[in-house]
C-alpha cells in the first residue's frame, strides 16, 4: 500500500503565497485563554456589548462575535483533518482499489482541512482591522460626552436661571468642544470608511482564494473516484486486478500542481456586473466626484437636540442680547462678554 505520500510533503511556497505572503497566526491561536466552544463562546458575545463606551459597542459585539465564527472554523479544520485521517485508515483493510482511493481521497481531504486553518488566519486580518474602527469609536465616545454634558448644563441653568452669568461662559466652553468633536467626527468618518473596505478586500479575497482551491481538490477527487471500478459481480466472480496506483498518485500530483499554480488573477471565478449595475455605479461614482469638487454642506451634520434642550437657544439669539461685538472680535473677549446686560454687571472672562 502506498501510505508515504503525501500532498504536502514539500513546504515550498505556492505561487498564491509569493503574490499574496501569509498573514501571521491569528490570535484566536495564540491567545486563548477561555474554552475553544460552548460557554466561551457566549461569554465573549454577552459581554462584548456590556462594557465600554456606547458608541462602540456594537461594532465590540460583532468583533466578539466574529472570534467565535473564527473558533468554529478552527475546530471545523482541525476535526476535517482527523476526519481524513481516519477515512484513510479505514481504507487500508479493504479491497485494493478502495484502500488506494480512500488513502488519496484522505490526503485531498487533509489539505481541505490545511486550508481552512489558512483561511482563519486571514480571516484574522479582517476582524483586526474592524477592530481597529472599533477602538477609533471608543475614542470618540468622550469628545460626544463632554459635549453633551455641556449642553445638559446650559439647558439646566436656562430653565433655572436664564440670567446666570455662567451660561456666557459654558457656551463658549460648547464651541470649543463642538470643534473637538467636529475633528473627530470627522476622523471617525474617514478611518471607518478606509477600514471598512480594506477589512472586505481581506475577507472576500480569502474566501476567494479559499473556495477555488477548494473547488479544486473537488475536481480532483471526482477524478480519483473514476478510478474505482463499481461494476456489480456475481457470487464467486473475481474483480479485475487494481493497477491504478500511478494514475491516482498522478492525478494527487496534478492537484498539487494546479494549488500551487494558483493566483488571484488567473482565478476562474469572475463576477460580472450587469448593464443596470454598471450605469447605477458609474452614476454614483461621478455624483461622489462632483460633490468632492464643489464642497460638502455639513450644515445637517449634527445632530438636533431632542427633548427638553429644544427650548433653548444660543445667547446671541436672546431677546437682551444687543450686537456689541464686531465680526473679527473674538467671542470669548472681555468686550463681547457684556453681552448688552446691565452696565454695572462686572464682566465675565472666559
Amino acid at each position: 500500500m502506498h501510505r508515504t505520500y503525501s500532498m504536502r510533503q514539500s513546504r515550498v511556497p505556492t505561487a498564491s503565497q509569493i503574490e499574496n505572503p501569509p498573514p501571521p497566526l491569528s490570535t484566536t491561536k495564540t491567545n486563548r485563554w477561555v474554552g475553544k466552544g460552548g460557554i466561551g463562546h457566549a461569554f465573549r458575545k454577552n459581554t462584548a456589548g456590556a462594557f465600554g463606551p456606547d458608541l462602540a459597542r456594537k461594532l465590540a459585539q460583532l468583533v466578539k462575535m466574529e472570534k467565535n465564527v473564527m473558533r468554529s472554523m478552527e475546530m471545523v479544520s482541525k476535526e476535517r483533518m482527523e476526519t481524513a485521517q481516519q477515512l484513510s485508515i479505514w481504507g487500508e483493510n479493504c479491497d485494493e482499489d478502495v484502500s488506494d482511493i480512500t488513502d488519496k481521497l484522505g490526503v485531498l481531504l487533509y489539505e481541505v482541512g490545511e486550508l481552512e486553518d489558512l483561511f482563519v488566519d486571514r480571516y484574522d486580518q479582517y476582524r483586526v482591522t474592524i477592530k481597529s474602527i472599533r477602538n477609533i469609536e471608543a475614542s470618540v465616545q468622550p469628545s460626544r460626552d463632554r459635549k453633551q454634558k455641556i449642553t445638559d448644563e446650559i439647558a439646566k441653568l436656562k430653565y433655572k436661571d436664564p440670567a446666570s452669568p455662567r451660561i456666557v461662559v459654558l457656551e463658549q466652553e460648547l464651541v470649543r468642544a463642538e470643534a473637538e468633536s467636529l475633528v473627530a467626527e470627522a476622523q471617525l468618518s474617514n478611518i471607518t470608511r478606509e477600514k471598512l473596505k480594506a477589512a472586505f478586500q481581506y475577507q472576500f479575497d480569502a474566501l476567494r482564494e479559499h473556495c477555488e482551491k477548494v473547488a479544486i481538490i473537488a475536481g480532483y477527487g471526482k477524478h480519483l473516484l473514476d478510478l474505482i471500478d463499481d461494476t456489480p459481480v456475481t457470487p464467486g466472480e473475481t474483480r479485475q486486478a487494481y493497477d491504478g496506483y500511478d494514475a491516482s498518485k498522478a492525478i494527487i500530483q496534478d492537484c498539487e500542481d494546479a494549488l500551487a499554480n494558483w493566483v488571484q488573477s488567473k482565478a476562474v471565478v469572475k463576477s460580472s456586473l450587469s448593464t443596470r449595475s454598471r450605469t447605477l455605479s458609474q452614476r454614483h461614482r461621478e455624483a461622489v466626484s462632483k460633490a468632492r469638487e464643489n464642497g460638502v454642506d455639513l450644515s445637517g451634520q449634527d445632530q438636533p437636540m431632542q427633548g427638553e434642550r429644544d427650548s433653548w437657544v444660543a445667547a446671541e439669539q436672546h431677546a437682551s442680547y444687543q450686537n456689541g461685538v464686531d465680526d473679527g472680535e473674538e467671542v470669548g473677549s472681555v468686550e463681547g462678554e457684556l453681552r448688552g446686560r446691565e452696565d454695572d454687571r462686572e464682566p465675565i472672562t472666559a
